[in-house]
């Protein structure tokens, strides 16, 4: 059963945690996902059998957490993990960030890098609301968003469209990750697919060229889909953990 975390900043964030070796991996989900989803539970069972500490979390306005998601920005989704990741784990974790996810791990490194003891990303979408939005829209769009405050996207994975608001990509601008120097100097691992709707491979590869470090590798999947969830991305998943972690306890990963 879920627990609650108040952050300094007054949200009630929803978590799950289970007790077990350190470091402890935490799973930082997407855009508009929860801590119910498929990767989430399926690490998380990973964590159990492997006697290994894992914590997943519901940032605000996702899942059972407080707070309305059209309320919500980048920074506000980083400091609810940050506020989970302090109160709730000991020492340096292994952080693995899924879509967006990606994003909130990378700025817990630059913000954070005592608590970051490995990384592990699954379709990284680093500067998304910036790069994969703002500079996608059209001039309309642009306007739409700039007069109304909000502009309509379809989505793939629901009925109802993305409401995309205008303090979701301004507030994005402070929180970019790929315009100045970003070292990540702990075990990294990308996993990403060559079919993935949402966040192109070009992605993957500015990612892996920006950032620095003694240990980043990048996996390329064909014909894996933005989902990542099918047994053999999930096996993937738990091997690059579990890769990153022999790195840490001086193994061969």
């Amino acid at each position: 059963m879920s627990e609650f975390l108040t952050t300094p900043e007054g949200r009630r964030i929803a978590y799950d945690r289970i007790g077990g070796r350190a470091p402890g991996v935490v799973f930082l989900g997407g855009f508009k996902s929860d801590k119910e989803g498929t990767k989430a539970l399926a690490l998380e069972a990973w964590a159990k059998a492997a006697g290994r500490a894992f914590l997943r979390l519901d940032y605000s306005g996702h899942g059972q957490s407080s707070g309305d998601f059209l309320d919500g920005a980048i920074g506000d989704w980083f400091e609810d993990a940050r506020a989970a990741i302090t109160a709730l784990t000991e020492g340096p974790q292994v952080l693995v960030g899924s879509s967006m996810g990606g994003w909130i791990a990378l700025l817990m490194a630059r913000e954070m890098p005592e608590k970051v003891a490995g990384l592990v990303t699954i379709a990284a979408a680093p500067d998304f609301t910036e790069d994969g939005m703002w500079g996608a829209f059209s001039e309309d769009q642009r306007r739409e968003l700039m007069e109304t405050g909000r502009v309509a996207l379809p989505s793939d994975y629901s009925d109802e469209p993305y409401i995309i608001t205008k303090r979701l990509i301004e507030e994005g601008r402070g929180r970019l990750v790929l315009r100045r120097p970003l070292d990540l100097p702990f075990p990294v691992r990308m996993l990403q697919g060559t079919e993935d709707a949402d966040v192109p491979l070009a992605v993957a590869v500015r990612l892996v060229e920006h950032v620095t470090g003694p240990d980043i590798r990048l996996v390329v999947v064909k014909g894996a889909d933005h989902r990542f969830s099918t047994p053999d991305c999930l096996k993937l998943i738990e091997l690059s953990v579990m890769k990153v972690l022999a790195r840490l306890e001086g193994g061969a990963g």
